[in-house]
């Protein structure tokens, strides 16, 4: 087994393959041919399966196995679209509710990822963007809509962290997080509900810039 890899990292070499089309639509996803190329045995393998298809990137079919579904566009938008009205409610009572102490936390991942935005560290903004979004969720006080979001976003997160590898949505991203923490210090309700639906929508026209 080569040192370091795992169900995680399979899965997001293979998310990445799939998104810029390198594993076109109806390839099958084969456990021993992927085994194979990643050194390891088929445990983390079927973890790494399992993982993408419950994004919706492949899907198990009857005596065929998994196979790269096709991104349908619509499905994309419908999914961007649940994703910024959760956040958007979440964000508009963590507006009401959020702490002092979780603010100030927010405010520094903020600052974080304006270096790594400078740098154009993807991956690592990425990585920190994650937590941003679960604090601001976690902020709205209500657990079953943290849930909601938390859930939805699984789902989105091969097209959410994708679209960031683009050096100008970086920039964009934190930019937009920037508005949302100043609106979040003013308690400004409405402010950041619309300041999280337009960042999600910066996303996915990214997204589909990409594609395209």
């Amino acid at each position: 087994m080569l040192k370091g890899v795992h169900s995680q990292m399979i899965s997001d070499v293979l998310e990445e393959e799939i998104l810029k089309g390198e594993l076109a639509p109806g390839s099958r996803l084969s456990e021993q041919s992927i085994a194979a190329r990643f050194g390891v045995s088929r445990t983390p393998v079927r973890e790494a399966l399992q993982n993408i298809a419950s994004r919706s990137l492949a899907e198990r079919v009857p005596y065929k196995g998994v196979i790269v579904r096709d991104l349908d566009a619509d499905r994309i938008n419908t999914m961007f679209e649940a994703m910024a009205e959760i956040e958007a409610i979440c964000g508009g009572l963590a507006a009401e509710r959020i702490s002092a102490d979780a603010l100030a936390e927010l405010s520094a991942m903020h600052n974080n990822m304006g270096e790594m935005a400078k740098q154009n560290a993807s991956r690592d903004y990425e990585t920190i963007n994650l937590d941003f979004h679960s604090l601001i969720y976690h902020a709205s006080g209500n657990e079953d809509l943290a849930s909601m979001a938390q859930d939805i976003r699984s789902k989105l997160a091969p097209f959410r962290k994708s679209q960031l590898f683009r050096a100008e949505r970086l920039q964009a991203s934190n930019r937009e997080h920037a508005l949302i923490v100043q609106l979040l210090t003013t308690r400004n309700k409405a402010g950041v509900q619309e300041a999280l639906r337009q960042h999600l929508e910066g996303a996915k026209r990214s997204f589909s810039q990409m594609r395209a």
